[in-house]
């Protein structure tokens, strides 16, 4: 595999604003990528994001930062982040549409009129499925729509996706306690400081979500404010900006990275999804 320096378009595989450069951005991010081999170099391998910038809470920059983490390699990073986010779509359907047949709708018992000698059609049952108030031929019935998928491809892909968005993430400082009480109007402020546009899509991930800050950004339709239990792949992909602390810098480090723990687990081993991963509810169908 190739160990030279590779640049950031190489890794993005969606036509999402998030994935393509935007000369009109307000973030001057100077990335760089340095990829060494891993363990498993078919599967993946290691970039480092450097140059994140750090900024306070009234948007000067105090430091940098860099994100460590594992990713797909660029010929299969399009497949593997389709697959998880299919995945996580699918496993939203309940899958309890149902429809009747003509067996099980009620009625049409009797025969309509006699089979001869009226001039008309045929007729067993006022509930077949060509005419009105019949039952429905091949409609759909109550099925299971999930399906699995590996630990570690999940995490891949989550990581490949972050490693994608590197060009519009900053990371601010802890602001948890900057907020006295819920303000609105303050958090739109917060954000113009920070080089945000309010009106484009921003993910947050923070350790933990203070109150006053949910309360803040919740009447904002175009934010959202995750933690790393509800990290997911949609909002990662659905966002225009990624927002995150120097705690959360360390987590994924930690977690997605190439030193991980658990990088030992058996390949087979399924991911389950935690129907709260999303923040959203099961689709009806």
């Amino acid at each position: 595999m190739a160990t030279s320096a590779t640049t950031l378009t190489s890794l993005s595989f969606f036509s999402s604003s998030l994935f393509l450069s935007s000369p009109s951005s307000k973030l001057s991010t100077s990335l760089s990528f340095s990829f060494k081999p891993s363990s498993n170099p078919s599967l993946s391998i290691s970039s480092q994001l450097s140059n994140l910038p750090i900024l306070s809470f009234t948007g000067e920059k105090i430091g940098e930062t860099y994100l460590d983490l594992k990713s797909a390699p660029p010929e299969t990073a399009r497949a593997v982040v389709h697959r998880a986010i299919i995945t996580d779509l699918q496993n939203k359907r309940r899958g309890t549409a149902s429809t009747l047949t003509r067996g099980e709708v009620r009625g049409g018992g009797k025969k309509p009129y006699p089979q001869k000698k009226t001039g008309r059609a045929r007729r067993g049952s006022t509930r077949t499925p060509l005419r009105p108030g019949g039952g429905v031929i091949f409609g759909p019935k109550p099925r299971d729509w999930s399906v699995k998928i590996n630990k570690k491809e999940k995490r891949l892909a989550i990581s490949t996706a972050l490693s994608s968005a590197a060009e519009n993430t900053i990371v601010v400082e802890d602001f948890g306690d900057k907020f006295e009480k819920p303000k609105t109007k303050e958090f739109i402020e917060a954000l113009k400081r920070w080089g945000l546009d309010p009106k484009q899509k921003s993910m947050f991930l923070m350790m933990e979500v203070p109150e006053t800050v949910n309360k803040s950004s919740r009447n904002i339709g175009t934010l959202r404010m995750l933690t790393p239990r509800t990290l997911n792949l949609f909002d990662i992909l659905n966002c225009d900006n990624l927002v995150l602390t120097p705690d959360t810098v360390d987590y994924l480090n930690g977690r997605y990275g190439e030193d991980y723990e658990d990088d030992t687990e058996d390949d087979n081993e399924e991911y389950e999804e935690e129907e709260e991963q999303s923040g959203e509810g099961k689709v009806l169908f």
